[in-house]
């Protein structure tokens, strides 16, 4: 078998951390009276950067340094909020391990600050599992662009054909789309009518295995 890679978004793909965004970004607007929604939140939030979110929600332009610090104000309280809350959605270590076991590179490719990352990475103590991981400081473009994906699967030297994406966001499952990856949809967070045709659907790690990861990837060849 040819080199093969699973990728994975990290919020809500590897770790149920929506809930507690949303708490930070209640805390946050509250603090800078700005109005929201949580339909607003569903629709404008899960999925997107912090510059597509601080813009919709401030109504106006969010750029350079004044979005530097608006998001690294409201992403230490989610850090704050959620550094002894951190857990995977059910079995995803056994996943992992599986595939590690059967040879598979992986990587983790979030729109989250790396700062994010690496306090998820490190309580889960899987640093040594992912041969890359890419966070919003590494790209320029931003999902649903499929920078981050075809640069995560040029570090691990695999041929974006040979990697399926796990995605729980529209902009997430439409960037892996874009980069010509096979996608799971995760439902974590939207259901399958709000994300883009996916090519298999989880609600957590116990419905997916390695022999499904390559059917996916045999599928059309």
């Amino acid at each position: 078998m040819s080199q093969k890679c699973v990728i994975f978004d990290m919020d809500g793909v590897i770790c149920h951390t929506n809930p507690h965004h949303v708490v930070a970004f209640e805390a946050f607007f509250n603090k800078y009276q700005i109005p929201y929604t949580h339909e607003e939140f569903e629709e404008h939030m899960y999925g997107k950067h912090n510059g597509y979110i601080m813009t919709h929600f401030f109504k106006r332009p969010v750029a350079g340094e004044e979005l530097a610090k608006l998001e690294f104000e409201k992403e230490a309280m989610f850090r704050e909020i959620y550094k002894d809350k951190v857990e995977t959605i059910p079995h995803y270590l056994k996943f992992l391990e599986e595939l590690k076991s059967k040879g598979f590179k992986t990587a983790v490719a979030t729109s989250a600050p790396r700062a994010n990352l690496d306090l998820i990475i490190s309580a889960l103590q899987i640093e040594d599992k992912m041969n890359s991981m890419m966070s919003s400081e590494d790209v320029k473009h931003h999902k649903p662009d499929p920078e981050v994906y075809l640069k995560s699967a040029e570090r691990v030297g695999v041929s974006p054909s040979d990697c399926v994406v796990f995605e729980d966001s529209f902009s997430g499952a439409s960037a892996a789309i874009n980069a010509g990856m096979k996608v799971v949809g995760v439902l974590s967070t939207h259901t399958k009518e709000q994300l883009p045709p996916c090519d298999f659907y989880i609600n957590d790690y116990s419905e997916v295995n390695v022999d499904k990861i390559i059917e996916l990837l045999n599928f059309n060849k």
